[in-house]
Parts: structure tokens; sequence; C-alpha cells
């Protein structure tokens, strides 16, 4: 509240505290850019006229255009002692949310100010409902949303996606790089109860100690430095649907702390301030990271393992579904001949067995680009062999043409990994290690 009558403020002030509001008040409105930037309101009482002016409200609607200026969504409640109807309506249309007369009864004064506040409520959930929708674009937006494939290994994903999906059940999605795991997220979240309202992601792998708390519980204006408006977290944005958080291997002990407090409890508190709200989400976590081995050295909570995964799904590398290759590669060859104009109708049977051959070690994601970069720079509608180059790392141990200890080791995990079918167990005793061991080797090559 600012105005410049000290009695009207005291009196506001203790009058508004029975109430349960908590109420800042200013005598200098040379202040109000001061206090709009270092804090939010939800409803701000401007007397129209101060010492310079005490009749025409020219003041009154100088600071208006000033406090709307800097935050159009403001809920501003004008006062003055010397109001008319002109004066009202020309308040009203400046952006003013309503008009008091002082002295004003208190019941009146109450009841404006609840409405006011819910109008607030309403702006602030519009702006929560804009940000949403401008992630769920983006979202839309991206190719290959669908999960491709006929083989065992992936109509096993699917079976376990349907019997999932409807329960509310935390998951937690372990695969190499490039198989796609979120693609099994939003699959689940499409077939569950929410799928009506957001999927949210976030990559842990790129959010800073920092920015952690302001990414995922959102800030107040003016929390910090660049805070120059209300944001809300991720967590927000996701409540009633789906949050998704991928690379949830990569944070480190403290960040894992503050995710499971908030997991715990199922509130979240905003970057500057002291309300807790309470958020309904599913989480879905994914990773690629072996986290019981890393909860054994120290570098996981396993409290927290517990809590995102009551349910645990493996999603195959593409080498475990070799007859799924030609599948997707018709699929990539299909969007980017669309994506860049060109007619390129089918790929030779070479082409074909040089793409099943190999290994792959990037997964969908690999295949993904290969196809990409083949379909710009063929001559002819007809992709070739020689179409598709592979870097040597990507050769298994009996075709690597190479020396060098740490490709041939890659090559060898790879080769006894598919030569097992994934099973890291027979793997890593085919290889004469322990299953720590070679998941380190798998950590150290991305396989």
């Amino acid at each position: 509240m600012v105005d410049d009558d000290e009695d009207v403020l005291l009196a506001a002030k203790m009058l508004l505290k029975k109430y349960g509001y908590h109420v800042i008040i200013e005598k200098n409105p040379n202040k109000i850019p001061f206090l709009l930037n270092n804090d939010s309101y939800d409803v701000i009482l401007l007397d129209m006229n101060f010492s310079k002016d005490t009749t025409s409200g020219k003041e009154g609607f100088e600071w208006l255009g000033i406090i709307k200026e800097k935050d159009p969504s403001a809920v501003v409640i004008m006062i003055t002692a010397f109001g008319d109807v002109e004066m009202a309506v020309r308040a009203l249309k400046d952006g003013a949310t309503d008009f008091i007369l002082k002295p004003w009864q208190n019941e009146k004064l109450i009841a404006t100010i609840s409405t006011a506040i819910k109008l607030k409520k309403s702006y602030n959930e519009v702006d929560k409902l804009k940000k949403a929708k401008q992630m769920l674009e983006e979202q839309i937006s991206q190719p290959f949303k669908d999960i491709i494939g006929q083989s065992q290994p992936i109509k096993d994903v699917f079976n376990l996606i349907d019997k999932v999906a409807k329960t509310d059940a935390n998951i937690l999605i372990l695969g190499e790089n490039g198989t796609g795991k979120e693609l099994v997220a939003r699959a689940i979240h499409q077939k569950s109860l929410r799928k009506d309202n957001s999927f949210v992601s976030v990559d842990m792998g790129a959010i800073t100690e920092t920015l952690f708390e302001s990414e995922l519980f959102g800030h107040k204006k003016g929390a910090f430095t660049d805070a120059r408006e209300d944001r809300p977290g991720r967590f927000e944005l996701a409540n009633g649907g789906t949050l998704f958080l991928d690379e949830i291997g990569n944070l480190s002990m403290s960040l894992q702390s503050k995710l499971l407090t908030a997991l715990q409890s199922r509130q979240v508190t905003r970057v500057g301030s002291n309300t807790a709200m309470e958020v309904d989400i599913r989480l879905i976590c994914a990773t690629n990271m072996p986290l019981l081995q890393m909860v054994k050295e120290g570098r996981f909570r396993q409290d927290l393992l517990y809590r995102i995964n009551t349910v645990e799904m493996q999603i195959p590398a593409l080498y475990e579904r070799v007859e799924d290759i030609p599948m997707l590669a018709i699929h990539f060859l299909n969007y980017y001949s669309k994506k860049y104009r060109k007619e390129i109708l089918s790929m030779t049977p070479e082409a074909i067995t040089k793409l099943k051959k190999y290994p792959w070690p990037g997964n969908v994601r690999e295949l993904q680009h290969a196809l990409e970069r083949a379909v710009i720079m063929a001559d002819s509608n007809v992709l070739q062999e020689s179409d598709f180059l592979f870097s040597r790392k990507g050769n298994d141990a009996a075709e690597a043409d190479t020396l060098k200890l740490n490709e041939v080791e890659r090559a060898a995990v790879v080769k006894a990994i598919q030569l097992h079918n994934g099973n890291i167990s027979k793997a890593a005793e085919e290889l004469g290690l322990t299953r720590a061991s070679l998941y380190r080797r798998m950590e150290k090559y991305g396989v």
C-alpha cells in the first residue's frame, strides 16, 4: 500500500493483518520502482493524490502507468478521498482493477482486496498455462515421436508400457545413449490417465548447480540478479501431468538431496518465497549410468534410487534389435527426404546389409544422423552402400583395422555385449572382468 498519510497506512495494515494478509506500506511513491524490482505483490493499493497535488489524481495516474509498464499483470486498486465517476472510469481504462474512496468501509475494502487476489491468481494461472502451452508446442514440433520396431526386445518394451502406463508408479528407464528413453517416457504419458495434461522434460545433465532450484522449483521476481519476473518451475508446469527427469545419474549428491526432499513432500518452494506449493506429478526418470554401482560407490543416494524406480525398464540397444534397422532406416529416409525436398525413394539391399552389420554404438540416434547425412549428400534417388561412411571406432574387434589399445578394447566390449545379447554378467565373464569393471569401461567408451 502506497499513501502519503501514515495514519491511513497503519490503520489499513492493522486491519488487513487480522485477515492474514502480509502488508508492505510505503509513504514515498518514488520508492515504487525499487519495491517492484525486489518483490512481487498480489495486490497494490495506490493513493491517487500525494503532496504535490491533493485533488486531481494526476500523480496517481502517473504511478499507475509506471507500475503497469513494469508489470502488465499487476493488480492495482486506486484509493482517493477526492474521487468522482469520471476519475474512476479513467483509472479503470488506464489499467486499475478497482477504485475505493476514503474513508472506506472495512467490509468493502476486504471484499475488494479478496476479489483482486482471486484475479491475480487467475493471471498467474493463465501465465503458467501459456508457458506450458509453449513448452508443449515445442515438444510437438520434435520429429520421431513414435517408437518404431517389431523385434521381440522392442515388443517387450511395448508390453511393459501398457502395464505401467495407467498407474502412477514412478518409472526408471535405463539404456544406452540414443536408444529412445524419452520416446518411451512420452509413450507412457500418452497412454496414462494424465495424457490431457503436460509432459515436461528436463535434461538434468544440462542444469548447473546454481540454477537447479530455479529451473525445477521456480523463482520469485527479484530472487536473484536476473529474476525479472515470477517464473514457475518444471514441477509446477508438470502439475497434474508427467515430469520426465532425463540423465538423472548426472546429479551431484547435494542436488540429489534437494530433489529427494521435493519428491518426498510433494511440495516445492520457489526461490525467494517462503510459501510451499503442493504438486501432483507422475515421475519418470532416465539414465545411461549404472545407478546400483554408483550407490555402492557412494555417488548416488540409495533412498533416492528407491524413490524413483518403483518400476524399472531396460531399453534395448540397437545391436540387440538388428531386425528393426531396415524399418527405422526407411522411416528416417522418408522424413529427411521431405525435409530437404529430395526425391529419394529407397535404399539398395547392399546399403541395408551394411546398416545391419554396423554395431551402432550411438544407437538409434546415430542411425538417424547417418540417414540425414546420406540424404543430404546423395546424388541419386536410391541410397547406395557408398552413401554411408562409418568411423572405424564402430567396427567390432574382428573387423578393426587398428592397433590402438583404446579402440581395440572398446570393440571387444561391444562384441562381448552383442555376443551375449546385452547380458552384462555374461559379457563381463567373457572378457575376464567384474561387472563393475565392465560398467566403467562402458561408461568410458560411451557404450
